[in-house]
């Protein structure tokens, strides 16, 4: 199937590593151009250079005000524009209720949610007919994970925010979509694990509640956004698609 992403261009943030570089490479192996993101310049180039000349690196961090303008700027100057954009940021600091602190709260909105908004808003002013705007959001966006509650107050909202998105920018023709990681093998869910006593246990613990009984591959998340942000998905808009196995149990 050919998914119609040669020479089309995105804007891929937060993947130096995980999903976000997953998803960038899946983009570049079926011919797409990509301006991919981190925060470090030196892991930024590394990671640039790794995924091959197709793929361009920028230095910004979400929750910069500057990002969306230097972003945009960028893909114009080194591809003549872009096609659409995918928002991916490295998920916010564990614990409970009682636990996480008012700066890790602050810390997390102004990356996970404004700087995300900035960036979604940022490229519908730019995006023209057939323009896509992604977002990579978590299984807590249909039901709060346990250790995890800044993201189960942060993730829901941004959902919202995209489900309105996509009316708005549906009539200029327009996408917007999200995809739901559940349990994914990256150094996040890793660091996730290894917070328990035993992470071997837990991990096998986490994988018995998985239908397909294993943790997903970066792959094949990447896979999905590939599919998700390609015009091969043209009528697929304001959805929330979970690449988790088969754990949510909700239609």
């Amino acid at each position: 199937m050919d998914l119609g992403l040669k020479d089309r261009v995105y804007v891929v943030t937060g993947a130096t590593r995980g999903l976000g570089n997953a998803s960038a490479r899946e983009l570049l192996a079926d011919g797409a151009k990509v301006i991919i993101t981190g925060r470090d310049e030196k892991t930024v180039a590394e990671a640039a250079a790794a995924l091959g000349p197709n793929a361009h690196g920028v230095a910004v961090d979400n929750a910069d005000p500057a990002a969306s303008a230097n972003l945009i700027a960028a893909a114009q100057e080194r591809f003549g524009g872009f096609d659409g954009i995918l928002i991916s940021v490295g998920g916010p600091a564990p614990g409970f209720a009682a636990d996480n602190t008012d700066e890790q709260w602050q810390s997390a909105f102004e990356s996970v949610f404004l700087g995300a908004v900035r960036l979604a808003r940022a490229a519908a002013a730019e995006l023209a007919e057939g323009g896509v705007i992604g977002f990579v959001l978590s299984g807590s966006v249909y039901e709060p994970i346990p250790g995890l509650t800044i993201s189960n107050g942060l993730r829901p909202g941004l959902a919202g925010f995209a489900k309105s998105l996509s009316d708005e920018l549906g009539p200029r023709g327009i996408r917007v979509v999200g995809v739901l990681p559940g349990r994914i093998a990256t150094d996040r869910m890793r660091q996730l694990d290894g917070l328990s006593p035993d992470p071997e246990a837990t991990r096998a613990a986490n994988e018995s509640r998985i239908p397909l009984r294993r943790y997903g591959t970066p792959e094949e998340f990447g896979r999905t956004a590939a599919f998700l942000l390609s015009p091969a998905a043209s009528y697929l808009t304001g959805v929330m698609v979970p690449v988790d196995g088969g754990t949510r149990r909700g239609f």
